[in-house]
């Protein structure tokens, strides 16, 4: 026979209501599980550890992502070994290693549902906890394909967040399905996707063997956010920032029908010349024409070094180039 429980209500008038706040805007929510998805190799990892890099010094990729104070983050992985690959790529990406912290498995192993997960981002005030893969964590006997089940860790998990304020992210591989919706193809059940506020998908671009795009496919606080780009080079990890490319175009290996950020350099190129100054409305209504968003123009702008004065109260960009 079923234990009854005792009905207990809550007045919405009696509930604060809070602001959300962000690790890195909109993608990377405090309080709330993220998951970041791809296929094997495609530079998740690699991804997830150049932020805890950063972070770790109080820097971000962008003004989006949090600056000023560093933030201590644990990092729990399972695919690579901590002496020989984790470290040295933290190292490489100039990380502050006393910041990042792992929880210690020889004993036993760390499972989503272990309460040393939220002990551990308590003891060392952390700001951000990744889980890199979720499969590894799912603990013995769990079957992350029965919705119950990857429902009730994934329920644990996010209270974890709520209660701490911290940040989760969780790394996802993708199933084998080709042509599938993205929240479809990563690995287990829809619920994983179902509970996380925010899930990127990292994958390659087609016709650039270096680049990887990091495109938003669920977010459920904010507006999404502009697709962004990473390289990997021999020289390591190179952050490129906005790209034009959609998750179809990443899931299907299609090319970019063009990469906008590249047309608006060349559009602010061919513009430049002796003592040319252009109005800002003048300027965008122009780029507007093309098919070039003001923020891409805006990027453009700043990697060109293209400044805006203001004359007789109106703004203007200097196009200027010397002969």
């Amino acid at each position: 026979m079923e234990e009854e429980i005792k009905l207990k209500m809550i007045q919405l008038s009696q509930v604060e209501a809070q602001e959300i706040k962000w690790l890195w805007y909109p993608f990377i929510p405090y309080g709330k599980l993220t998951i970041i998805q791809g296929d094997p190799g495609d530079g998740k990892s690699t991804f997830i550890l150049n932020i805890a890099a950063m972070l770790s010094k109080g820097m971000g990729f962008d003004g989006d992502m949090v600056q000023g104070e560093p933030v201590n983050v644990i990092y729990q992985t399972a695919e690579d070994g901590l002496a020989d690959t984790v470290k040295p790529r933290l190292e490489s990406a100039g990380a502050d290693c006393t910041r990042i912290s792992i929880i210690d498995e020889s004993e036993k192993s760390v499972s989503m549902t272990d309460d040393r997960l939220e002990q551990a981002i308590i003891k060392e005030n952390a700001k951000l906890l990744i889980l890199d893969p979720i499969q590894a964590y799912l603990g013995g006997g769990t079957d992350m394909n029965r919705a119950n089940e990857a429902r009730d860790m994934t329920k644990k998990l996010g209270s974890i967040a709520e209660r701490t304020g911290c940040a989760i992210v969780l790394i996802g591989h993708m199933n084998k399905g080709s042509g599938a919706k993205a929240a479809y193809r990563g690995m287990g059940s829809i619920d994983f996707f179902a509970v996380a506020r925010s899930v990127l998908l990292v994958g390659r671009i087609e016709g650039q063997p270096n680049m990887r795009a990091i495109v938003q496919i669920k977010n459920n606080l904010s507006a999404f956010g502009h697709p962004k780009a990473f390289e990997l080079t021999e020289e390591g990890f190179r952050w490129i920032g906005d790209y034009e490319i959609t998750a179809d175009e990443v899931l299907g290996g299609i090319a970019p029908k063009a990469n906008k950020l590249d047309m608006a350099r060349k559009f602010l190129q061919e513009l430049m010349g002796p003592r040319v100054m252009i109005s800002s409305t003048e300027i965008l209504e122009m780029a507007a024409q093309e098919g070039i968003s003001k923020r891409t123009l805006e990027t453009a702008k700043k990697e060109l070094g293209v400044k805006a004065k203001r004359i007789a109260g109106n703004w203007y960009w200097d196009l200027h180039k010397d002969e």
